[in-house]
């Protein structure tokens, strides 16, 4: 099976990656269709906060970054990360890169921790803002416009972000 990952949330950070010990030999833009990209999963360390998710959306596309990983124990790792199998599952889907369609593994938020209701923090969001070598202009635009709560700001990332 693939060792490649596709990131549409905080791991767009390719630092955040490399903090958390994940390795990957490459980084590319790639975009996940027929899919829209929502901030809907309750947070378990703060539940009044969302995280990034994706669901089902024809004619949408999801923008993020595709790892390859260093090797396949390191998907172990990222199970860790994101909770699996707990809070999001971990699929293969295929994604769109400039030389072609490609399958990924893409972690997907569990039902039991969906909540419509909830904003992301400031800080998460400029984890994703931090893939902008990987992004449109248009969608860095739609992150930067996205409503938040507001957290303590990352030094050097004040005001790039609208609050709730």
């Amino acid at each position: 099976m693939t060792s490649c990952y596709f990131a549409y949330g905080s791991n767009m950070n390719p630092a955040r990656m490399r903090a958390r010990g994940l390795n990957f030999v490459s980084a590319e833009s790639a975009v996940l269709l027929g899919f829209r990209l929502v901030f809907n999963k309750q947070s378990h360390c703060k539940p009044s906060v969302a995280y990034a998710n994706v669901r089902p959306a024809s004619k949408c596309r999801v923008e993020g970054v595709l790892y390859t990983l260093a090797n396949a124990a390191d998907l172990d790792l990222m199970d860790h990360f994101e909770g699996t199998p707990v809070r999001y599952s971990r699929e293969c889907f295929q994604v769109v890169t400039s030389t072609g369609p490609r399958a990924t593994w893409i972690y997907v938020a569990n039902p039991a921790f969906i909540n419509n209701r909830l904003l992301p923090e400031s800080s998460y969001l400029m984890h994703l803002l931090a893939g902008r070598d990987f992004l449109s202009v248009e969608y860095l635009q739609m992150l930067s416009d996205h409503h938040c709560v507001l957290s303590e700001p990352i030094p050097g990332e004040q005001g790039l972000l609208r609050n709730a």
